[in-house]
């Protein structure tokens, strides 16, 4: 099996080495023998290889970008060096019969211990004395631990699950939302979507990790943030459309919710001028949260050597992805 792996030059996300490969074949043992590895760099690396992959490593933007004018005859699967697959729900981009794949599970240490940091931060009223820094005003006020106080997390996948395992171990009491209400071994209870409005009057910490879907969409709306207890702080680390942007910064202006922290927003990057800048009690990051330079690659490859193990043993594919349903 011919392999290719194409970095994006512009995306901000590691890239990978032909280095990282070898590593990752190497621990594979039996599951990385037989491939045959290429590399590339740029939009003439990628139409020199394309012809003869079998599986090609990637993110959505060369998928977007290169792949829809290529000649792909022999590819068979598209692994993703990134979870979120929203973009490619809005056009045809993978070619008939192609797999495509992501790397769900690179990002769960990662992406739990930045949530954990921001559930921390809030508890401890740091985006207010952020603002009181920049004003010169020292003014204290008293912040309680975390043993026995009330977080919810949307979305309880690789990633959800491993911010639940985090905030019980701070003694928390952790309600997971998702699309069914399936018992989560690190949450005491988990709720269907529709019923999260019940449990947000109880929220003190809500954090939001669910993918970008149709059914997702502004899943926590100005309604929905109203129904928040007004101490209660928002971290977001999924999409920005997961939010009702200007009613969650309506409410930090106000002194309807106690603080926020923002690793996504809508648009990306936040332009100059934008209120976002200026929105009182809100902690913001750039789309940050689940990278990790040293290991992210090196997990996704592990990850993508374990499904060409299932691909060749006729198995499912733990990773594959339903553009129907958005992940």
């Amino acid at each position: 099996m011919r392999v290719h792996i194409q970095n994006h030059q512009n995306d901000g996300n590691p890239r990978a080495t032909l280095e990282q490969w070898h590593a990752a074949v190497a621990r594979a043992g039996e599951k990385g023998r037989g491939l045959e590895i290429s590399i590339g760099q740029s939009e003439a690396d990628f139409a020199a290889a394309i012809g003869e992959v079998n599986a090609l490593i990637t993110s959505s933007r060369v998928v977007q970008n290169l792949l829809p004018a290529a000649d792909a005859a022999k590819l068979e699967l598209i692994f993703l060096t990134h979870a979120g697959v929203d973009s490619l729900t809005k056009g045809d981009f993978i070619p008939p019969g192609v797999t495509l794949l992501n790397n769900s599970g690179a990002h769960g240490a990662k992406a739990a211990e930045f949530a954990l940091m921001a559930v921390l931060m809030l508890a401890n009223h740091m985006p207010l004395f952020a603002d009181q820094q920049r004003e010169e005003l020292w003014q204290r006020k008293l912040a309680s631990a975390l043993d026995g106080r009330r977080a919810t997390i949307i979305g309880i996948g690789a990633i959800g699950g491993a911010i639940a395992q985090w905030l019980k171990a701070f003694g928390m009491h952790v309600t997971g939302v998702r699309t069914s209400a399936e018992p989560h071994p690190h949450c005491d209870r988990v709720v269907a979507n529709t019923g999260l409005d019940a449990v947000l009057p109880e929220t003190e910490f809500l954090v939001i990790v669910a993918p970008s879907t149709p059914q997702t969409f502004q899943i926590l709306n100005r309604h929905r943030i109203s129904l928040l207890p007004a101490h209660a702080g928002v971290v977001n680390i999924g999409r920005g459309e997961l939010v009702e942007q200007d009613a969650l910064l309506d409410a930090l202006d106000q002194g309807a919710l106690a603080g926020a922290v923002l690793d996504v927003t809508t648009p990306e990057p936040v332009p100059p001028g934008h209120r976002l800048w200026k929105t009182r009690n809100l902690i913001l990051t750039p789309h940050m949260s689940s990278g990790d330079p040293l290991t992210y690659i090196p997990r996704s490859l592990d990850i993508f050597l374990d499904n060409i193990a299932a691909h060749r043993a006729g198995r499912p594919l733990p990773n594959r992805v339903d553009l129907a349903r958005g992940y």
